[in-house]
């Protein structure tokens, strides 16, 4: 877990360094880096290349149309990383053939000292590297990126805002989507009326109750219409 003196540890291990702090170094997540809320160290894995010309992937074994980051390399990457850090982090390697990131899981990274995430590029990482370090693979969804890098910044995202402080308000947490095992009901504000459009009445009438049910009623809506897989787990659960 972190602490005052221990902040909520981020570790990137990337061949573009430059990538970090990227737009986590803006708004609240960049307030709370300066503040010291968290830390981030990003490990530049071409500095640990074994050949005058850097290199970090080869082809692969089998053949096959792309190259393979080098598990030479990256494990000594990933030992130097260690030994910046505080205490044991989680090792996770973000992959579309990785397991799918939940609230849930994101509340227990947020929850623990930190993460450390390897960036993947190319077709991939050999994967006797995942298996020295025992790499927790997750996916952010279906479909590819160009590489790990905006991934782990998505993920220390998600992780960051549930610091405590970060986001301000807690209550604005707990409404979210996925908070309740429901997607978020719809916000309106001022203007009142825009584009022949009104705010819906019940969100006018000061009645508290009726305003929780009515937001309710359209987070199961929109859940039971757009998630149905998250629609079933949520009926299954309220029975």
């Amino acid at each position: 877990m972190a602490t005052a003196e221990t902040p909520w540890q981020a570790v990137a291990l990337s061949i573009f360094p430059d990538m970090f702090p990227g737009p986590l170094g803006m708004s609240l997540a960049g307030t709370a880096l300066k503040d010291g809320a968290w830390s981030l160290q990003v490990e530049d894995i071409r500095a640990h290349a074994l050949d005058k010309h850097h290199s970090v992937d080869d082809a692969p074994f089998g053949g096959g149309p792309g190259l393979v980051m080098r598990p030479d390399v990256l494990d000594t990457a990933v030992l130097a990383a260690k030994t910046k850090t505080q205490g044991e982090l989680p090792f996770i390697y973000l992959t579309p053939r990785g397991r799918p990131l939940s609230q849930k899981r994101v509340q227990e990274l947020a929850e623990g000292p930190g993460v450390m995430v390897l960036c993947g590029r190319f077709e991939g990482v050999d994967e006797r590297v995942l298996d020295e370090h025992e790499a927790e693979e997750i996916s952010l969804g279906d479909f590819v990126l160009s590489g790990g890098e905006t991934a782990a910044l998505a993920l220390f995202d998600a992780c960051v805002r549930l610091l405590p402080g970060v986001m301000g308000s807690p209550e604005s947490l707990s409404d979210e989507s996925f908070e309740r095992g429901l997607l978020e009901y719809p916000h309106y504000t001022r203007p009142q009326s825009w584009s022949e459009r009104d705010v819906p009445e019940v969100l006018l009438s000061g009645h508290h109750a009726n305003i929780e049910a009515w937001r309710l009623e359209q987070a199961e809506a929109v859940t039971r219409e757009r998630r149905p897989d998250l629609w079933e787990l949520y009926t299954t659960n309220k029975n």
